[in-house]
């Protein structure tokens, strides 16, 4: 997801190490035409696709509607996918804690964000055989922590391998259907572009166990409080916990762009924006919480400022909730 600074040059996503090298593309600034059709990385904007698959798959199934994105070809996660968190770094909750502490208030979201009208938004989404996403998300609660094994300047292969010692220890199950997490403590930037090029991202990779190789979907969630003008919307928030509350809206962001686009391949417009991305700080209409905070959406039991998602029905629109 990109900040609200804007967007700078692409950075490639290195898909080394743990997983093994899954077509890493060279990082460049480069000027596209308004007629090529982008891929997206993950990160909120387009790249070229030098093999042409892209173009390919995007004039293949151009017989389907057209609601301002355009389907790939590419799987989906379907059924009910399972969302991990790693949380990374340092997480001990002040003492005594005057609000819910950030852990709490993204293990709520995480839990019950799957059946609210606004996840149904992902359901307008389908692949080749008109196979929808459900609106259902399941929440692995056994949740693990990283004590910086990467320190406190990670890269991407670094992300990557976070995810990959937490499947390899057993401490989190193998799941081609899952979404793995790494949710990093404040003192922690990521050196390919956090805060100035994106708050987060998602991307897939080949994991290998036992002679089985498997599709491991996982995703990058920075701290907003390193960077509110880059990454939160509001200081002031509704649960008392910038980071917590604005971190949700990033787990939205990139939750259902995983869903709707794993593997970087299903569902994007000509400019290689994934769905979220096409909402990314737009918040709708907002209400206001007796801390004086905005809120749009209830989840569980607590509020939260979660940015619009894009409908893909009746020409494509940015919504709350479908």
């Amino acid at each position: 997801m990109a900040p609200k600074l804007g967007r700078l040059a692409a950075t490639a996503v290195l898909l080394a190490g743990v997983f093994g090298l899954v077509g890493a593309v060279q990082a460049a600034e480069v000027r596209h035409g308004k007629d090529e059709h982008l891929k997206p990385n993950g990160k909120g904007w387009g790249e070229l696709d030098p093999t042409g698959e892209t173009e390919k798959n995007a004039a293949k199934f151009s017989r389907l509607p057209n609601n301002g994105i355009s389907y790939h070809g590419g799987p989906l996660m379907l059924g009910t996918p399972t969302v991990y968190y790693i949380w990374y770094g340092n997480w001990t909750p002040p003492s005594p804690a005057p609000n819910p502490t950030t852990q709490t208030i993204l293990s709520n979201f995480a839990s019950y964000i799957g059946g609210t009208g606004w996840y149904n938004i992902n359901t307008t989404y389908y692949d080749g055989s008109n196979r929808h996403v459900s609106n259902a998300v399941a929440f692995y609660t056994t949740q693990i922590n990283d004590n910086y094994s990467h320190g406190t300047s990670l890269n991407d292969t670094a992300v990557q391998n976070i995810v990959g010692s937490a499947l390899a220890s057993n401490a989190l199950p193998i799941d081609p259907n899952g979404v793995y997490f790494v949710l990093t403590s404040q003192d922690v930037t990521e050196t390919s572009g956090f805060c100035t090029q994106y708050c987060a991202w998602h991307t897939h990779g080949t994991y290998t166990n036992a002679g089985h190789s498997y599709d491991i979907k996982y995703g990058f969630i920075g701290n907003p409080a390193r960077c509110p003008s880059a990454c939160a919307e509001q200081t002031n928030t509704p649960n008392g916990d910038l980071a917590g509350d604005s971190m949700a809206s990033l787990i939205a962001h990139e939750l259902s762009e995983s869903v709707t686009d794993p593997d970087l391949n299903a569902w994007f417009d000509q400019r290689g924006q994934e769905n979220a991305d096409k909402c990314a700080w737009h918040f709708g209409t907002t209400s206001t919480a007796s801390n004086g905070s905005q809120y749009n959406v209830s989840v569980g039991s607590m509020r939260y400022l979660i940015q619009q998602n894009w409908v893909n029905a009746s020409g494509g629109y940015c919504a709350l909730k479908y």
